[in-house]
């Protein structure tokens, strides 16, 4: 089988956005895999700011120049200030089969997460209870199950330290709403420059720093591995305290 890699970061980290309030990182007839920026909804919400899901249509229509109303499949979220790489699909067969490989765990994605402080381990599978309070839009991680409950897990590397902070590697094995980022505060360590979870002690200011760095999956109809892999804001805070280049994996596409 095939493996397509895209070193995404390594060659247009210094790349100008001219038109496009998003990146593109790769698209064929049936996906298009985009790079998302930080503080931008995935989809339409409440604030009625403009979403990603919206603007990512009204690009194809306009290109396209296609008449009525165009197809573009959400199959993942990201959180609102939340940045990285997302795919979604252009067909609804796509759709199907992309989020059958969400519900089977045959989709893997891996963030990167500065946090205040050090956690106590230096690698562990955390595993919590999250409920939530829509109103509030806040969840709460617990260590045993309780009413209404959903299983949270996900497992995490502390990769490098710098002052009061610490760069992890985090993949998350289920995908609950802001699952990272109360997790982490569950054990002390909040994502800097997270107002709902109490990371902005160091960090007023300052974005959430966690970032969908990679995402790996089945193409839905090439059947074929895809892994595209997106560096954070190299030269922006807290980004730019850590060496990414070392930790951020790149090799050359292989076909066998």
């Amino acid at each position: 089988m095939g493996v397509i890699l895209v070193e995404y970061g390594l060659f247009i980290r210094n790349l100008v956005m001219i038109t496009l309030p998003f990146t593109i990182i790769h698209e064929d007839n049936h996906i298009i895999v985009v790079s998302k920026p930080p503080n931008i909804p995935s989809q339409s919400d409440k604030s009625g700011d403009s979403d990603l899901l919206s603007q990512i249509k009204g690009y194809i229509k306009e290109r396209d120049n296609k008449p009525g109303n165009v197809f573009v499949g959400l199959v993942h979220r990201l959180d609102r200030p939340t940045g990285g790489v997302m795919v979604f699909a252009k067909t609804s067969k796509a759709a199907g089969r992309l989020s059958e490989q969400i519900a089977a765990g045959e989709m893997t994605k891996k963030y990167f997460a500065v946090v205040v402080g050090e956690p106590r381990d230096r690698s562990a599978r955390l595993r919590h209870f999250l409920t939530k309070n829509s109103h509030a839009n806040i969840s709460m991680a617990h260590n045993a199950k309780v009413t209404d409950s959903k299983e949270a897990i996900l497992e995490y590397k502390a990769l490098e330290y710098a002052d009061r902070i610490t760069l992890l590697d985090i993949r998350l094995i289920t995908g609950r709403s802001h699952q990272a980022r109360v997790q982490l505060q569950k054990i002390g360590c909040p994502i800097f420059g997270d107002t709902k979870y109490g990371g902005d002690t160091l960090a007023k200011g300052h974005n959430l720093a966690l970032w969908a760095y990679e995402l790996h999956f089945e193409h839905p109809v090439q059947k074929v591995t895809m892994v595209f892999k997106v560096f954070p804001p190299e030269e922006s805070v807290p980004w730019k305290y850590f060496a990414l280049d070392k930790w951020i994996i790149t090799s050359k596409p292989v076909d066998n």
